[in-house]
């Protein structure tokens, strides 16, 4: 009897032995291969999207609806066909006209380095506040990241988790950039593409910080096996701020001369801060 307890002691022994001896390895291995994980999400989302088609991308033509809201109450609507071109070697590496209402008689311009509103009255210079808006959140964008800024030196992908976000399957992973900004992003586990995602950003003038998210949906072929969301939502501090209903999404779309200029013999207007 006491030959089989010292056996039944040794053998429980050596497992619990075998359990602390693999078990530091194997959590030192998934330490070791999370930024290489969060990677791999990453390029498994830029070919759901398509690929080396979606990269060179070199024009984006929309058209829809789009509603924005002021703490979750709807403040305005309206027809929209926004124009996008995707430029190289600019501090934001983009070009967009957004053409507003039936009879398209007023829209922003966006330029690499300035905004303007322009209606029948002339072209203004957009506030200072409207621009830094439009910078950041085209910048901190997860599609503009995948397409523009994706080549940037210092930028790095952390796996957090693989959960369920509403009812979907998702990983998510954090992406930082070489300014140390950060964008959470969740990526559905199926399809592999973006389905939200989340960064925040400090005020210069209150010291309070701010949450941006973005919602993607409607996930459809925009043309030339390039995938684009029809559906987007934004938030921010957990208020409801712009919703974008798109018809029709069509990519390396011809668009029309002078799109991204200021109309001819417009007058410019001074700018109101």
């Amino acid at each position: 009897m006491r030959i089989t307890t010292f056996n039944m002691h040794c053998r429980v022994s050596a497992v619990l032995l075998s359990v602390i001896v693999s078990g530091f390895p194997q959590i030192n291995a998934q330490s070791a291969d999370a930024p290489d994980k969060g990677k791999q999400v990453v390029d498994a989302a830029v070919a759901a999207l398509g690929g080396e088609r979606f990269l060179d991308m070199h024009t984006r033509v929309a058209s829809g609806r789009i509603y924005s809201f002021f703490k979750d109450e709807m403040s305005g609507s309206d027809i929209a066909r926004t124009y996008v071109e995707y430029v190289d070697g600019k501090p934001l590496g983009i070009r967009e006209r957004e053409v507003l209402g039936k009879k398209q008689d007023y829209s922003y311009l966006f330029l690499p380095d300035q905004g303007w509103d322009i209606t029948f009255r002339g072209a203004r210079p957009v506030e200072d506040e409207a621009w830094e808006r439009y910078r950041r959140s085209t910048e901190n964008d997860i599609l503009y990241i995948l397409k523009v800024r994706h080549n940037e030196p210092g930028f790095t992908y952390d796996y957090i988790a693989n959960e369920v976000h509403v009812s979907t399957h998702v990983e998510v992973v954090d992406i930082t950039d070489s300014q140390n900004r950060t964008v959470r992003v969740s990526f559905d586990y199926n399809t592999k593409l973006p389905v939200r995602q989340t960064f925040t950003w400090l005020d210069p003038d209150t010291r309070y910080r701010n949450e941006e998210v973005t919602e993607f949906d409607k996930w459809r072929n925009a043309g030339d096996g390039v995938m684009w969301p029809f559906t987007i939502e934004r938030s921010r501090n957990g208020y409801k701020s712009y919703q974008m209903f798109a018809s029709s999404v069509e990519v390396n779309a011809p668009i029309p001369t002078n799109t991204f200029e200021l109309p001819a013999g417009a007058k410019v207007l001074k700018k109101v801060n």
